[in-house]
């Protein structure tokens, strides 16, 4: 009697798609959906520098319209349900990204498990070659701007910047 045996096929293990991306003078809102695309398509995205990224527009208004949102209140429970504004460079550049991202959908919340954010750039990450977008520089804004590090300090953030 012969027996058939199924032989079992491995494909190639696919090259992990990494983006290593430097936030330093680069526009928040155009990096984020730069990085929201790039989540989607299934690659992991690290961003380093996240307090040196940039928020265009006059820095009063910014910083003002940041604390409008902590004066908004409910009456049913305010500390459960009230909304969160972020206070530092990690969770604002997080929450720009995870604005432009599908939430509500299964690879929205999977793009995000693969983004990491870090303030300055960790050890592990030093030998990388970082990608910079020179099309999304601060520097081609005619208009005032902040960075995302003295916006937190404005707003209360107590942490260190590199």
């Amino acid at each position: 009697m012969s027996s058939t045996s199924t032989k079992e096929v491995r494909l190639p293990r696919s090259v992990e798609r990494v983006l290593y991306i430097d936030a330093e003078d680069t526009i928040l809102g155009r990096l984020s959906s730069e990085v929201a695309k790039k989540l989607l398509e299934g690659y992991r995205v690290y961003i380093v520098n996240a307090e040196k990224a940039v928020i265009s527009g006059d820095p009063l208004m910014v910083i003002k319209s940041y604390r409008i949102w902590w004066d908004l209140k409910i009456h049913v429970n305010p500390y459960k349900w009230s909304p969160k504004r972020p206070r530092n460079p990690i969770s604002i550049v997080r929450k720009a990204i995870q604005g432009m991202l599908p939430r509500s959908k299964q690879k929205g919340r999977e793009a995000m498990r693969r983004l990491k954010v870090y303030i300055g750039i960790p050890d592990e990450l030093r030998n990388k070659k970082f990608i910079k977008y020179e099309q999304f520089n601060a520097k081609k804004l005619r208009r005032k701007f902040i960075r995302v590090g003295e916006l937190c300090k404005r707003l209360g953030w107590k942490g260190v910047l590199y």
